[in-house]
């Protein structure tokens, strides 16, 4: 599941290669409509089939339970109750085809009965959850908080291990199996999104969610201590450690750490101030055009950048909302640009608007 490295390098490669661009959106208002509806409608056109299947092309044209999750709470932030049915229904009939509630991680167009690999992905899940509380409550239908209820158990039961140097602390796995030997556990970090672990533990009853959302900002704070919080690590009974064979930079995953940060309202955790020292630096040294998207945890030095938009959405919150200032650099919306990063942005901009009023851009 070590799924940006790559992709996500090449996809920001090609954004800025002298391909033609399309008109950035403005936030306007619709009569009767969300705000953001005209930013939904072209994330909508560009990312999601009528199918309900929401494709990441630069992966293969994959579909993955984390962009269904994703697809599906911004359908129900912004209204839109038909898009997220269509979303709901090809995820239950495509990827909810385990034993337990959980949902496999990938579907691929291109590999035979299309479901290679049935183990799931905590984040998808948690997200997909998510999504079903906040439809619920939007759109008026109970059934969808029974189905987020058995999900949240599930995590819960399959997905929640003690650290093995603080045995009283819960961490969420990656996925319910593949990341725990007698060695210790490997973690990704930006899997504990505190906002949605506690939205989904307070609609469900299953407080492991919440504790595990605690556990995870103590965690990300001793990280932050000496580091920037990377995309893997791992758990050892003598405390942490990088993860053989992943990621230890703060990379394409861990990116969403400082974003889940601010949208969680933890706008003085210290990961999340680490993460905007970075890239302040990163930004006041580097190209106007390029967002660092790839950081050396240790020393923060720039070892990827990217073109795209949504990267530049989360370090300009970031930024902002860790200076308390008023306006920020945050990029008109574009749909022009990988699933991956143009989700973010939405991510970004409805964090900017939930939290932080003030750094709506100038």
């Amino acid at each position: 599941m070590k799924r940006r490295i790559f992709l996500n390098a090449l996809a920001g490669s090609l954004a800025v290669s002298g391909l033609p661009s399309r008109p950035a959106l403005s936030q306007k208002v619709q009569s009767g409509r969300h705000r953001l509806w005209p930013l939904w409608v072209a994330w909508r056109e560009e990312y999601l089939r009528m199918s309900g299947r929401v494709v990441d092309v630069p992966q293969g044209r994959a579909s993955h339970s984390e962009g269904q999750g994703y697809g599906m709470l911004l359908a129900a932030e912004l209204g839109d109750e038909d898009a997220f049915r269509r979303m709901g229904d090809w995820t239950d009939a495509n990827l909810a085809i385990r034993a337990d509630s959980l949902l496999a991680w990938r579907w691929q167009p291109d590999v035979p009965g299309r479901v290679a690999d049935i183990n799931n992905a905590s984040d998808g899940d948690l997200f997909y959850a998510w999504a079903l509380v906040r439809g619920a409550a939007r759109f008026g239908e109970p059934h969808w908080r029974l189905r987020a209820t058995k999900i949240a158990e599930d995590l819960a039961r399959k997905c929640i291990a003690m650290r093995p140097d603080r045995p009283d602390r819960p961490v969420l796995l990656p996925a319910a199996l593949g990341f725990v030997d007698d060695s210790g556990i490997i973690l990704n970090p930006s899997y504990m999104m505190p906002r949605a672990l506690r939205e989904v533990a307070e609609a469900t009853g299953v407080t492991q969610l919440a504790l595990t959302a605690e556990a995870g900002l103590d965690l990300m704070s001793e990280i932050a201590r000496v580091r920037l919080v990377p995309d893997w690590l791992k758990l050892t009974p003598s405390g942490i450690t990088n993860a053989d064979n992943f990621s230890s930079n703060m990379g394409y995953e861990a990116l969403r750490v400082p974003l889940f940060l601010a949208w969680s309202g933890e706008r003085n955790h210290p990961a999340l101030l680490r993460a905007a020292d970075a890239w302040r630096s990163a930004l006041a040294q580097g190209s106007a055009t390029q967002t660092p998207t790839v950081l050396d945890a240790d020393t923060g030095a720039v070892l990827e950048t990217s073109g795209n938009q949504g990267y530049l959405a989360i370090a300009a919150l970031v930024n902002c909302a860790v200076s308390r200032s008023t306006g920020s650099r945050m990029p008109a919306f574009t749909p022009y640009q990988p699933y991956y990063p143009g989700t973010l942005q939405m991510f970004a901009i409805l964090a900017q608007r939930a939290e932080y009023s003030s750094c709506l851009p100038i």
